[in-house]
């Protein structure tokens, strides 16, 4: 869509877009500006739950180990019910402390495990139950989910909850489109619609995309003066980028990265952010795949898991590249239709940062990719 700009003393930063009839995105409003959409997630109430007759593997059995070498906490923990190949069910268990454990009385070899955590549940509520229903347990382990076990049941996860209390946001400067106008005449037949929310950088290119409801909770002149509008939206979505997000936005507003290490000075959420736009640019500027060549990673400051595939990207794709933020993702890389395939060569500067590195799981992690690179056929040279 060529509907980046318009006559006005400053630039359109957001488009307000849903798809036609045809399945192609349509234009709903330009926007100069959108205030609350940066925002951290909301922590789910916290609920003691137990996992009953549970065998856990990995990263669950260390936490129930507790208080030997290995502390109860567990991170954000995946329960799903399975109707292989698919969930039919699906909750996450949030910031998971491991109260206590005792053995199954239905079955001494398998345990109970009594938990802390906040719940949410995903869209998956009124699928039927299998017949008989088996619990599986994952945790999110580099951008990927690793298996930790199953139980027999979780005591509680049913419980009736509170849907999250929607947050609204505000469209600043707005221009609205014919669609927009129509949903401002009759906003009660559009409650409970979406639209997608584009964020464009100062050359007007589509930096990132979000979710936004098109329930509206006001709408008035705008301060921006003239004919523009400030918009009420009473939901802006879910998964919002959180405040750390912010200043690596402004980073990649002024244009994709021409130096390379600008991640670096970020946290490891930061760099994960970083990533996300990083997606965007590539999806925006598909080449064809090349193969052969010699490239060299920076890995000074490859000290977690983010870091590495930021630094992998540049690598291979220059500065903002983007290679993959987790293994799944990186292994789509691999496979083809990310501008680089093997066979390459590439030289790995301070690997040892990344070896060494005191980031839980990174030294593992680092050892799985450079096999995996090895696996494709690329060259890893270690200097």
């Amino acid at each position: 869509m060529n509907d980046t700009a318009w006559d006005r003393g400053f630039p359109v930063k957001y488009l307000l877009v849903d798809e036609d009839d045809d399945g192609e995105p349509e234009l709903w409003g330009r926007c100069a500006g959108v205030e609350g959409l940066f925002a951290d997630p909301v922590p789910p109430p916290r609920e003691v739950l137990t996992l009953r007759g549970c065998a856990p593997e990995g990263p669950l059995r260390a936490a129930i180990d507790w208080p030997g070498e290995a502390t109860g906490l567990l991170g954000d923990l995946c329960v799903e019910i399975r109707d292989d190949p698919r969930p039919t069910r699906r909750w996450e268990l949030a910031d998971v402390v491991v109260i206590t454990h005792h053995p199954c009385q239905a079955d001494p070899a398998l345990v109970d495990v009594v938990v802390g955590a906040g719940v949410r549940q995903d869209g998956f509520s009124r699928e039927r139950l299998p017949t008989s229903p088996r619990f599986e347990l994952s945790v999110a382990t580099a951008g990927d989910l690793e298996t930790v076990g199953h139980c027999l049941r979780v005591d509680g996860l049913f419980a009736p909850r509170a849907a999250p209390e929607a947050i609204p946001l505000e469209l600043v400067g707005c221009e609205p489109a014919e669609r927009l106008r129509a949903v401002l005449r009759r906003p009660r037949k559009w409650e409970g619609g979406w639209a997608g929310l584009w964020a464009l950088d100062r050359d007007g290119r589509v930096m990132a995309h979000h979710t936004v409801g098109l329930g509206i909770g006001g709408a008035r002149p705008s301060t921006l003066g003239g004919t523009l509008i400030d918009i009420t939206l009473t939901d802006g979505g879910k998964d919002r980028p959180p405040l750390i997000a912010r200043p690596i936005w402004d980073v990649w507003y002024r244009g994709i990265p021409a130096t390379p290490n600008q991640w670096a000075p970020y946290s490891a959420e930061g760099r994960r952010q970083w990533s996300h736009l990083a997606i965007h640019r590539d999806m925006g500027a598909r080449r064809p795949d090349r193969s052969g060549g010699v490239y060299h990673l920076d890995g000074r400051f490859a000290t977690d898991v983010p870091g590495l595939h930021c630094a992998m990207g540049e690598a291979l794709l220059g500065p903002g590249g983007y290679y993959g933020w987790g293994w799944s993702a990186f292994t789509d890389c691999l496979c083809g239709g990310f501008g680089v395939v093997a066979p390459f060569t590439l030289i790995w500067h301070d690997a040892d940062v990344a070896r060494r590195a005191p980031a839980e799981g990174l030294p593992s992690y680092f050892g799985e990719v450079v096999g995996h690179l090895e696996e494709h056929g690329v060259t890893v040279v270690f200097r």
